[in-house]
């Protein structure tokens, strides 16, 4: 099974906020991603649109070919965002209103009534959904009691944890992995992915259907330029294919 490689673009829209005006030109940019060999593009629009703009998305349905995923927390304004643009997926994130970053998954047992709902709706409007999880076990099969298509994994503990010692980093997300296998879940995964630590996690998990990777991969592209970064992260998904890790 080949992983799908989805980059999001939200620090793309943070360098052109901080100066104002149109540069650099984000639907170029996921264009360009496109063109490079990105099968998908991201976008996590936030209430206080500090990085993607609502407008943006309007705009980058109209532009992109590949897979588009939005990101964030169902409130009724993003929940309108979703239902207007119908991408081909809608990850529900748990978001609070000041967050920084994502940093927890969904409790599904504490929220399965809201998120019930949630996916009925989308499933009516034919997206699919995923929703952002950590490994806890119970809180996988309850997503898949909820309905959802997909989970996405957390995968920011693995991250910090991987230099230290790889193999117990990765341990608890194929437990979590099988168990949502199990319970006739796909799996997508993202946060902190990077370079060093994308095909290990793929080679351990060769079932991952999707990854979303932005912030490591957009500093890469500083260095190496946006071609050839995806082509390196092309390279670290297509690891379970070739039998490398």
């Amino acid at each position: 099974m080949n992983t799908i490689l989805s980059v999001n673009i939200n620090k793309v829209a943070t360098i052109r906020n901080a100066r104002g005006g149109d540069i650099p030109d984000l639907v170029q940019v996921a264009m360009d991603c496109e063109k490079f060999g990105a099968q998908g593009i991201t976008v996590h629009p936030r209430p206080d649109e500090r990085h993607i703009r609502y407008d943006d998305v309007y705009a980058l349905c109209q532009k992109l070919t590949v897979e588009f995923n939005i990101e964030g927390n169902p409130t009724s304004r993003f929940m309108q965002l979703v239902l207007d643009v119908k991408p081909h997926q809608v990850t529900l994130v748990p978001d609070a209103v000041d967050a920084l970053t994502s940093d927890s998954g969904w409790n599904t047992i504490l929220h399965r009534s809201f998120l019930t709902d949630i996916v009925k709706e989308m499933k009516q409007a034919g997206i699919r959904t995923s929703i952002f999880t950590g490994t806890e076990i119970e809180m996988i099969e309850t997503a898949a009691a909820i309905g959802t298509d997909r989970i996405e994994l957390y995968t920011g503990p693995y991250a910090r944890h991987f230099p230290q010692d790889r193999k117990a980093a990765i341990l608890p997300f194929v437990r979590a992995a099988e168990a949502a296998r199990t319970a006739g879940l796909e799996i997508n995964a993202g946060h902190d992915l990077n370079l060093s630590n994308l095909g290990y996690f793929i080679a351990q998990i060769p079932f991952i259907r999707e990854v979303s990777i932005g912030h490591a991969l957009i500093s890469d592209a500083l260095y190496y330029g946006l071609k050839e970064t995806i082509r390196l992260y092309r390279e670290q998904t297509a690891v379970a294919d070739n039998g490398t890790a």
